[in-house]
């Protein structure tokens, strides 16, 4: 799966981050192993993965548009376009598929009648509530084989990372985070 983030990389601080990253983890070879074991899915275990958790029921490329407007709501034809690195008309035809299937409905824009806006619907907001039921599912069966003391363990550590996120994406005034999806919304304004 990967959306079209690399200009919106480029422009924000996202690559000093990984720079820093990179300098720190230099340093502290735990970092590095930590690092390594958190980055060991390849692409093709994690897309294995993704197709089990919605078992068909979606495509990548409507998962990616999915993902753009429950992050940054309704968003005109032009910007999921854009921010999807295709052809206004090719995200017709991937819009004019998710709507036949309730996935995502087309609305006008409440400012400009000629702008139309797709926006999730209840179909889309199903999708991601199952693939988020079965990859609990997953997970819980994968945690299953930890003892309890290495379970404390990896929760502990998740709750510190789940810390230094919030205080890094605190530090950053949540610009890395909220660009991607304010890439996209641009062409409505």
């Amino acid at each position: 799966m990967t959306l079209n983030i690399r200009q919106t990389l480029k422009t924000s601080g996202a690559d000093k981050l990984r720079r820093k990253a990179a300098e720190l983890s230099a340093d502290r070879p735990l970092v590095r192993e930590v690092l390594d074991e958190m980055t060991a899915w390849n692409p093709r275990e994690f897309i294995t993965a993704f197709q089990r958790w919605h078992q068909g029921a979606i495509s990548l490329i409507h998962l990616n548009v999915l993902t753009i407007l429950e992050s940054g709501g309704p968003v005109s034809m032009s910007g999921l376009a854009e921010a999807l690195d295709i052809s206004v008309a090719s995200v017709t035809g991937v819009v004019d598929r998710m709507e036949s299937r309730g996935l995502v409905k087309r609305q006008r824009h409440p400012d400009d009648r000629r702008v139309v806006l797709v926006a999730p619907a209840a179909g889309g907001r199903k999708i991601f509530g199952e693939i988020d039921r079965r990859r609990r599912q997953g997970l819980a069966k994968l945690l299953s084989h930890l003892a309890d003391d290495e379970l404390a363990g990896l929760l502990a550590g998740h709750r510190a990372l789940r810390a230094a996120r919030a205080d890094m994406i605190g530090k950053s005034d949540g610009r890395e985070v909220g660009e991607i999806a304010n890439r996209a919304k641009v062409a409505t304004k």
